[in-house]
C-alpha cells in the first residue's frame, strides 16, 4: 500500500475517472435519445406521407416495430360495434404462422383489454395479466407487451400491439412515450387518409351521377338508366351483387327489373311484397335498410335461393324523401366482407337521390315532348276539321248542285260518284281526327305486369299464402291487350284450382316473353291432378291457348304437385 500522501494524490484522479465515466454514460444516453427522437421523426414523416388507408396502416405497424425494437407488431382496427376488431395488420408473423393460427383475433383477452380501456398498457409478462388466457395453437411465444390506443378526432380507431422487445429486455417508459407519440401522428395520418379516401369516393359517385344524368337527358330509356345505376353502385361500393326494384302499378309490390353481379339471373323478374322484406321496407319507409348477413335475415324470403356466398347487404331508396320513392337499389357483398358503414350508406343515399332527380328531370322532359306532340296533333286535327273538311264539303255541295244541270247520263253518274267519294273521304278524315285526339287517352293505367301482380295478391286469401311471382321480358309492350287478358284469366283459373284442389303450401308463378311468344307457368307442391278429377278449368285454359294458336301442357312439378305450362305465340311486328 502507498503512503497516506500517495493515497491522497490518487483520490482526485479516481473522482475524475468516475465523473468522466458518468459524463460518457450521459453522452451515450443523450446520443441514444437523439437517435430515438430522430427515428421517431422519421417514423412520423413516413406515416404522414401515405394517403391510401391500407398502406398507411401498414406503414404505422412497421414504424412502431422499428421504433421500439419489437419483434412482433400489430394494429387492430376496432369494428363498428366498438367491442371487437374488424381488421388486423401484423409485422413479424409469417404467412405460414398466420395460416397455422387460423382465424384473426376478434378482440378478446389482452387485445380486448385495450378496447375496453383505451389507455397505454405495458407488461413484462403477458401471462401475468388477469385478462390473459393463452395463445391458440401455432401462435409464436410472446412475453413482454406494450399497447397504446390510436385516436382519430377523439374516436378510438384502433390499437397498436407490440411484443417481444429484442434482446429480452422489457419495454420501458421511454418506449411507451415514443409509441404514444407515434400513435398521435398515426391518428392524424389515418384521419387524412380517410378524408382523402372519402373525397375520392365522392368524386366517383359524382361522375356516376353525371353519366346517368347525361344518359337520361340524351333520351336513353329507363332500363338503360337503371342498369347504369346498378353497375355504378356495385362497382363503387365494391359489392358482388346489385339489383334495382321498381314499383309495380298499383304500388303494392316491387319488381326486380335489373340485377347485375353474382347470381343475378335468380333475382331478375322477382316480385316482392312491400311488407316484411328488406327491399320493401326500404321503399315504404324511404330510409336505407341494412343487413349484416342476408342468408340469415328473416326479411329475405328463402325461395328462390339467390344469396349463396353473400353476407352484408343494404337496400337504399331511390328518391328524395318520403312520398317520392321511385324504387330501391339493393347491394350485397360477399361473405366475410365488411358491413356497409354509415359513411358508405350516406354516400349511397346521396347517389340515389341524385339519380332520382335525374329521372325526374328526364320524365319532365319526356312529358314536355308528349305535350308538344299532343298539341301538334290537336292543331292538325283542328286544321283538318276547319279547313280540309269544310272545303271538301263545300266542293261536294257544289258538284251535287251542278249535277242537276248535266243532261248526259254518264257524266251525271260520274259527278254523283265523285260526290259519294267526297263523302267517304270526309268520313275517313273525321275518323283520323278522332284517332289523333283519342290515341293518348286510350292508354289504360294498368299493364300486364300490374294485372298479374294484382291477381297473385288477390289469390293469397284463397291459398292461405302468397304465391311466388317472377316476370321477365317486355310484357307491357310486347304482349297485346287481347292476349294479356287471356293470360290474366288463365292465371286466375290456375291459382283458383290450386286453392280448391291442391292442398298446397307453396305456389310459383313465372311469366316470360321473348318477343315471339308469351309463356305462363304455374306450379305447386300439392297433391297433383287426380286421374278421375274434374278438368273443366284445364279445358278452358286449353281452349284459350288453341284459340290464340298456342298450347297447354300439364305435368308433375319438381315439388310433387302440378305444373301448368300455357304458351301462346305473339303477333309478328
Amino acid at each position: 500500500m502507498g503512503t497516506p500522501d500517495e493515497l491522497r494524490g490518487l483520490l482526485p484522479q479516481l473522482k475524475l475517472d468516475e465523473l468522466l465515466e458518468e459524463l460518457q454514460a450521459r453522452l451515450d444516453a443523450a446520443r441514444s435519445t437523439r437517435d430515438r427522437v430522430q427515428s421517431l421523426l422519421e417514423a412520423v414523416l413516413a406515416v404522414g406521407r401515405e394517403l391510401d388507408l391500407e398502406q398507411a396502416l401498414r406503414s404505422i405497424v412497421e414504424a412502431a416495430a422499428t421504433l421500439v425494437d419489437a419483434k412482433y407488431a400489430a394494429l387492430g382496427v376496432i369494428g363498428s360495434d366498438g367491442m371487437s376488431l374488424s381488421a388486423f395488420h401484423t409485422v413479424g408473423v409469417s404467412e405460414q404462422q398466420i395460416s397455422d393460427i387460423g382465424s384473426l383475433p376478434e378482440g378478446c383477452g389482452i387485445l380486448g383489454e385495450l378496447i375496453r380501456h383505451p389507455e397505454p398498457l405495458r407488461l413484462e409478462k403477458l401471462s401475468q395479466h388477469s385478462a390473459s388466457y393463452g395463445f391458440p395453437a401455432g401462435h409464436p411465444p410472446m412475453n413482454s407487451f406494450l399497447g397504446v390506443p390510436i385516436r382519430a378526432r377523439d374516436e378510438v380507431f384502433g390499437n397498436l400491439y407490440l411484443t417481444e422487445k429484442r434482446g429480452g429486455a422489457p419495454f420501458d417508459e421511454e418506449d411507451e412515450s415514443l409509441l404514444s407519440t407515434l400513435a398521435v401522428a398515426a391518428g392524424v395520418a389515418i384521419d387524412n387518409a380517410r378524408l382523402y379516401e372519402d373525397s375520392r369516393l365522392r368524386e366517383r359517385w359524382l361522375k356516376a351521377n353525371a353519366e346517368i344524368s347525361h344518359s337520361l337527358m340524351s333520351g336513353s330509356g329507363r332500363a338503360e338508366a337503371l342498369n347504369l345505376i346498378a353497375e355504378h353502385a356495385r362497382d363503387i361500393s365494391c359489392s358482388a351483387l346489385a339489383a334495382v326494384a321498381m314499383p309495380v302499378e298499383g304500388g303494392r309490390s316491387l319488381s326486380v327489373e335489373i340485377a347485375v353481379g353474382l347470381d343475378a339471373g335468380a333475382h331478375r323478374g322477382l316480385v316482392l311484397p312491400l311488407k316484411e322484406t328488406l327491399v320493401g321496407l326500404a321503399f315504404s319507409t324511404a330510409v336505407p335498410v341494412s343487413s349484416d348477413d342476408v342468408t340469415q335475415d328473416e326479411r329475405i324470403s328463402p325461395e328462390p335461393p339467390r344469396f349463396q356466398g353473400l353476407g352484408p347487404a343494404v337496400g337504399v331508396p331511390i328518391g328524395t324523401g318520403a312520398g317520392d320513392v321511385r324504387g330501391v337499389v339493393l347491394l350485397a357483398r360477399e361473405t366475410g366482407r365488411p358491413v356497409f358503414s354509415g359513411t358508405e350508406t350516406a354516400m349511397l343515399q346521396g347517389f340515389a337521390v341524385q339519380a332520382a332527380i335525374a329521372m325526374e328531370l328526364a320524365e319532365r322532359r319526356l312529358d314536355a315532348e308528349r305535350i308538344a306532340v299532343l298539341q301538334d296533333r290537336d292543331r292538325i286535327a283542328r286544321d283538318l276539321h276547319d279547313l280540309a273538311i269544310q272545303r271538301l264539303f263545300a266542293t261536294g255541295m257544289t258538284l251535287q248542285s251542278a249535277g242537276r244541270f248535266i243532261t248526259h247520263p254518264e257524266a251525271s253518274e260520274r259527278v254523283l260518284r265523285a260526290v259519294d267519294d267526297l263523302d267517304e273521304t270526309i268520313k275517313i278524315i273525321r275518323s283520323a281526327i278522332f284517332g289523333l285526339r283519342a290515341r293518348e287517352n286510350d292508354a289504360t293505367g294498368s299493364g300486364l305486369r300490374a294485372k298479374v301482380a294484382k291477381a297473385a295478391g288477390e289469390a293469397r286469401q284463397g291459398l292461405g299464402f302468397a304465391p311466388g311471382v317472377r316476370m321477365e321480358g317486355l310484357l307491357d309492350t310486347d304482349v297485346p291487350r287481347e292476349i294479356a287478358d287471356h293470360v290474366v284469366a288463365v292465371l286466375i283459373e290456375a291459382l283458383a284450382n290450386i286453392a280448391r284442389h291442391a292442398h298446397a303450401g307453396r305456389a310459383d308463378v313465372v311469366l316470360t316473353t321473348d318477343g315471339r311468344e308469351v309463356r305462363l307457368k304455374v306450379s305447386d307442391d300439392g297433391v297433383g291432378i287426380p286421374a278421375d278429377g274434374r278438368r273443366s278449368g284445364l279445358r278452358n285454359m286449353a281452349e284459350r291457348a288453341e284459340q290464340l294458336g298456342g298450347r297447354l301442357e300439364v305435368a308433375a312439378s319438381g315439388t310433387g304437385g302440378a305444373l301448368v305450362d300455357w304458351q301462346v305465340p305473339l303477333p309478328v311486328k
